[in-house]
């Protein structure tokens, strides 16, 4: 494997790192103000950002050459090193409508939506004008096992009528979410537990969709975006919001949730880096015992580790782009989950070593540490926990040397 960059690569590289210097960095400060003052709407300062990448180009970059005429058509490996860069600030991703959850829905519209879904749905988030949510997890069932879900889908005519209860549905709480994608079971008795489920798109503001209040996250409500709890109650919604046709659900949950898990990765790793890049700033500016934090031992210590690990895991989330280009996202599952194992946890122990250089500043507003922190943890158990991946990961390892 080469993991040298193209030229085409290495001059977006060169064009999102400019971008994020001069833009996005120098407007995180006025985000987090513009936030304050109104927490459920996208501040105006990301639009004016949205607008100058669109302008540049800089726009949908995650969707790979299989998904055109949408998209730059990069491949996996070559979105890989941008998403890092975008993942050193926790507003990078959505300047570049590049953010979760809308990458895995668009995925989903573009690769299963009808004609018509395209139209209505997918072309306004492709050109950033709405948000969107993907509403699986549910608080009564465990939903790590998607097979588990207890919201009802059923046919009624011309019609589908839902009824459930999700929480955690990230992305519903903002204003701008318009569209939600909503698993539920259209068969529930059927014997194959994999055909019971089904996907299918609910406006947001359709009546009987109540969103009862923003879930936290380590203490943070994750505005403008937010973590919603919703009830569905007699939601009806036209038969022709179905994707790609009942029992096919837990089929498009698979196919959506690869690219979002090494997505997160990739990000994972650039918000490492930078945390790495503030402790050595840290260590070489603070004095402690008569002598900078950088010549202790025990500091010196922690930054060989962090950059040891952050390093292994880019070659691994690399080496996972690489596979899912070349053998597809089936013949890449080991690696996705291997990343997707390794990746969360390097980028929290990275960050809790930052915080701890930082002292008190690492755990307030006026660094990103603790913010990055709170992101990490959750990536542990967005799209399926450590121990699901490490369960089918040693299952599928173990099975190579049966009898």
């Amino acid at each position: 494997m080469n993991f040298s960059y193209s030229e085409k690569t290495q001059a977006l590289m060169d064009s999102v790192t400019a971008f994020m210097n001069e833009h996005v960095f120098p407007a995180e400060p006025t985000y987090q103000t513009q936030l304050n003052a109104q927490r459920w709407k996208t501040p105006a300062v990301m639009e004016s950002l949205k607008q100058k990448a669109q302008a540049q180009g800089l726009w949908n970059l995650f969707l790979p050459t299989a998904y055109l005429p949408y998209g730059k058509g990069l491949t996996n490996l070559e979105y890989a090193p941008l998403a890092e860069i975008m993942g050193r600030s926790m507003i990078g991703a959505e300047v570049f409508n590049c953010s979760a959850p809308d990458t895995g829905n668009m995925e989903v519209l573009a690769r299963y939506g009808s004609e018509e879904q395209k139209e209505r749905w997918l072309q306004p988030l492709l050109d950033g004008k709405i948000r969107s949510a993907f509403a699986m997890t549910e608080p009564k069932v465990a939903s790590s096992d998607a097979t588990n879900i207890e919201t009802s889908i059923v046919r009624d005519g011309d019609e589908y009528i839902v009824n459930g209860h999700k929480f955690y549905i990230s992305g519903a709480c903002n204003e701008e979410c318009e569209i939600l994608i909503v698993m539920g079971k259209t068969d529930p008795d059927n014997d194959n537990k994999y055909v019971q489920q089904t996907q299918i798109l609910v406006p947001r503001n359709t009546p009987g969709v109540q969103i009862v209040r923003p879930m936290e996250v380590m203490g943070w409500d994750d505005a403008p975006e937010g973590h919603a709890e919703i009830i569905f109650e007699n939601v009806r919604v036209p038969a022709s919001h179905i994707i790609l046709g009942e029992g096919k659900g837990f089929e498009i949950a698979q196919g959506r949730l690869g690219p979002g898990r090494i997505h997160h990765c990739m990000r994972m790793i650039g918000m490492a880096q930078r945390s790495l890049e503030l402790m050595c700033e840290r260590s070489e500016s603070r004095v402690a015992f008569g002598k900078t934090l950088s010549k202790q031992q025990s500091v010196r210590e922690v930054i060989a580790l962090s950059a040891c690990e952050i390093e292994q895991a880019r070659l691994l989330t690399l080496k996972a782009a690489h596979a899912m280009d070349t053998v597809g996202n089936k013949g890449a599952k080991e690696l996705i989950a291997m990343i997707k194992i390794v990746a969360p946890r390097m980028a929290c122990n990275v960050i809790d070593r930052a915080i701890q250089i930082h002292g008190a500043h690492g755990l307030g507003q006026d660094s990103p540490l603790a913010r990055f922190y709170s992101y990490a943890r959750v990536v542990r158990l967005a799209d399926g926990p450590d121990e699901v991946h490490m369960m089918q990961l040693g299952r599928n390892l173990a099975s190579a040397y049966s009898f």
